[in-house]
């Protein structure tokens, strides 16, 4: 940035006003998606100026990136918007740090877990360490250019004794065609409100927000520009932390984890494919049963996968078949893991079989399948050694967790599902169908004009429609393009289009929630507490 360090300083003010000019006062939308790719393609031009060229493997992270800022204006379930923001951020830190040399796919945990340290520091003293260096270079070479200073300060004397005089004769001006035209009077007046003195703790609360994201940003341009060379990483030839656990030691612990988990398998297998009549031949109900063991069980899973990773790092191999025996004991157990998500996934799938589909069991479902994925991808790369990579695998499964939830639109799932069932007779809560995103509108609107819909689901599911055109209908939707929400606009084009099949309907206030009376005369609630 030493070529024009002005050029550099006034375009992340420009970004720092950007966000100001996205985000203040709007609604999540298409705003953080924009102002995403202005930050990348800004960041790569200011560093493409100055000689910086990203590494290959860098652009592979882009389409990542681009297709998460497309979830976040498609989507408005709450996780799906916070696990795609989040990770689209962690991405963006990753292309900062692996910028010039593009090792991010050889990572480990631990560089991560440095890099983003490192980036966070580079946000916070990087910008002082450049502007003293600049400094001390214009010091070196005040003599040769002591008459351009001059000449410098003289000029920006003239563009202020300019203004001074230009004011008064353009107030003149504008007070005169003020009475010449209502119009032109109407917006100059708006425009010198901007100017009250009861709005300057605004003003300058945005400037200081304004200033302290430019200076972060630039600590981010600056920290891809000087330190994302990746020449070394943390154990890349010898490890961080030698290996002190003996091999006894840790074939004693393992052992007897995989025993365990054996026995409890082994009395897994008598309800493996018993359903309810299994569990009622031994007193459980449904919620019993399924409510209390399945999250019980991906936690082992969770711990488990640390048990090996962390087995794997400490414990001393010496010989070919300690080695051997080692990844066999870890790929026993990723074995016997594996038995238990399915299981855990069957007592899921019996839970909502009997009380319905929710968010949390949703995403559950989800993070199972991947969690398995992980842990066989962590038993192969046992198997081959190459446990660095486990670092990658992860980044991997956790971006597919991430784009499956985009990809499955989750409320719209949970309608699908719960209507599915009411089909075949099972229970129907239109009151929590009403309380999901606008994500779930199109689903809804599908199924209120499927023919054969039984009446009283077709009644629950138009109660539901008519409770976000309410919702709608109270201002709650922002209307400037910046919080443009593709998922918005698609539901208010859905429930404009049936309002006249929802005239029936009546909607009003009892006690603290709205009820929607169908014209059967059945009562709807549009809010609902529900437990997990």
């Amino acid at each position: 940035m030493k070529t024009n360090p002005n050029r550099f300083w006034w375009t992340v003010i420009a970004l720092g006003w950007a966000f100001d000019f996205l985000f203040w006062k709007q609604a999540p939308g298409i705003n953080f998606a924009l102002y995403v790719l202005l930050c990348l393609v800004t960041g790569y031009l200011l560093l493409r100026s100055e000689g910086n060229q990203p590494a290959r493997s860098v652009w592979v992270l882009l389409p990542f990136i681009v297709f998460l800022v497309v979830i976040t204006f498609i989507r408005l379930e709450p996780l799906t918007v916070f696990l795609s923001v989040s990770l689209t951020l962690g991405l963006m830190g990753v292309t900062a740090v692996s910028f010039s040399g593009g090792r991010w796919l050889q990572y480990g945990i631990l560089d991560y877990l440095i890099g983003y340290l490192r980036l966070a520091g580079s946000m916070f003293a990087r910008p002082i360490m450049f502007n003293a260096e600049l400094k001390r270079e214009q010091a070196e070479s005040i003599e040769r250019g002591g008459a351009t200073e001059a000449r410098g300060a003289s000029r920006a004397w003239s563009i202020v004794r300019g203004v001074l005089i230009a004011l008064p004769v353009v107030a003149i001006f504008a007070a005169l065609l003020s009475s010449a035209d209502m119009v032109f009077s109407q917006r100059l007046e708006a425009f010198i409100e901007l100017f009250r003195l009861e709005k300057l703790p605004e003003y300058l609360f945005r400037l200081v927000y304004i200033l302290v994201g430019a200076y972060a940003l630039a600590g981010v341009i600056l920290h891809a520009a000087l330190q994302s060379r990746d020449e070394k990483l943390l154990g890349e030839n010898k490890p961080v932390v030698p290996p002190f656990l003996g091999f006894t030691e840790a074939l004693i612990v393992l052992g007897s984890v995989m025993l365990l988990f054996a026995s409890f398998v082994f009395i897994q297998f008598q309800y493996f494919f018993g359903g309810q009549s299994n569990i009622h031949l031994d007193g459980f109900t449904y919620s019993e049963y399924a409510r209390r063991g399945f999250g019980e069980l991906v936690v082992v899973a969770f711990f488990s996968l640390l048990l090996i990773l962390s087995a794997s790092a400490v414990t001393r191999r010496e010989t070919g078949v300690q080695r051997r025996v080692f990844s066999s004991l870890g790929i026993a157990i990723v074995a016997l893991v594996l038995i238990m998500l399915i299981s855990a996934f069957q007592r899921l799938v019996l839970y909502e079989s009997a009380y319905g589909f929710s968010r949390l069991r949703a995403y559950t479902h989800v993070f199972i399948i991947w969690l398995a994925i992980l842990l066989v991808a962590v038993a192969i790369l046992e198997l081959l050694q190459r446990e660095r990579t486990f670092a990658l695998a992860a980044l991997v499964a956790l971006l597919g967790f991430v784009i499956s939830l985009g990809l499955m639109n989750v409320d719209g799932f949970i309608v699908r599902q719960n209507i599915n069932r009411a089909f075949q007779g099972e229970n129907f809560d239109a009151s929590y169908l009403a309380e999901l995103s606008q994500d779930a509108v199109p689903a809804l609107a599908r199924a209120y004009q499927t023919p054969g819909l039984p009446a009283s689901v077709n009644e629950g599911v138009g109660a539901a429609l008519v409770c976000y055109a309410s919702n709608q209908g109270q201002g709650q939707q922002p209307t400037d393009w910046r919080s443009f929400h593709f998922a918005r606009w698609k539901a208010a084009g859905l429930l404009h289009s049936l309002e006249s099949d929802l005239a029936g309907y009546k909607i009003g206030d009892a006690d603290w929630n709205y009820v929607v009376t169908a014209p059967s005369g059945q009562e709807y609630y549009c809010d609902a507490f529900r437990d997990w």
